[in-house]
């Protein structure tokens, strides 16, 4: 039952990375969370983050936004770090439950209004902070990325690539913060290699899929998405 929710859930999920941009966290967690404890479950969805995000920047390289990418990374290093040691000593729920709130409301706000707001891009850096110590603690920082890079490109193939950048860049950090607590183990790379063809099926069928869909629909599946993922933190 482990293998087979594992292959299911990071099959999903990084089908549904691959066609927009984030959102492999997301889908994979509940299905992994249902065997294996939290910590755990990061683990796995790191090693094919990992193995995914090169693949996706090299490929995608010439659309990341390379000045937005500069001031996220630098701010999240030090939110996964903060991020990382809460994880390893406490998981105050109470974050999980307002960081939901706060997504569906932006998911409201923006399918309500009419002028396109922004923000200001000082508050990037600290959207990088946050992404980084949620993506450290929960594994969910992909929902804050998505709100600093749609705020600050139109143009959905470049924010597609610089999603891929942050997250993979994100995951690197990670990585050590994992192993240093002792949450990634070797072990686990047998699973990683049982799951490893579905994985790669998951890629190739995802940039199938988003080769043959037009803007709107993925500004539409963006938005579904961010609002499910602001529901599943605030009743999980």
């Amino acid at each position: 039952m482990m293998i087979l929710l594992l292959i299911i859930g990071i099959f999903i999920g990084f089908f549904i990375q691959t066609i927009i941009g984030f959102a492999g966290a997301l889908i994979s967690l509940p299905f992994l969370l249902f065997v294996m404890p939290l910590p755990e479950a990061i683990s796995y969805i790191t090693i094919f983050y990992a193995i995914s995000s090169p693949i996706h920047i090299y490929k995608e390289w010439e659309r990341i936004d390379k000045r937005l990418l500069k001031k996220l990374i630098l701010s999240s290093i030090i939110g996964v770090v903060i991020g990382g040691a809460v994880l390893l000593y406490s998981q105050p729920a109470v974050l999980k439950k307002a960081l939901g709130v706060f997504i569906i409301l932006f998911v409201i706000n923006k399918l309500k209004s009419k002028s396109d707001f922004k923000f200001s891009p000082k508050i990037e850096y600290v959207f990088g902070f946050l992404g980084g110590f949620f993506a450290g603690v929960f594994s969910t920082g992909g929902p804050l990325y998505v709100i600093a890079v749609k705020n600050a490109v139109i143009d959905l193939k470049t924010f597609r690539a610089t999603m891929f950048a942050i997250l993979g860049l994100v995951t690197l950090v990670r990585i050590p913060v994992l192993v240093f607590g002792g949450v990634l183990q070797f072990e686990q790379f047998y699973y990683v290699l049982l799951v490893l063809p579905f994985f790669i099926l998951a890629l190739f069928l995802g940039k199938k899929v988003y080769l043959r869909l037009n803007e709107a629909t993925l500004t539409k599946v963006v938005l579904g998405l961010l609002m499910i993922s602001g529901i599943m933190l605030l009743i999980k």
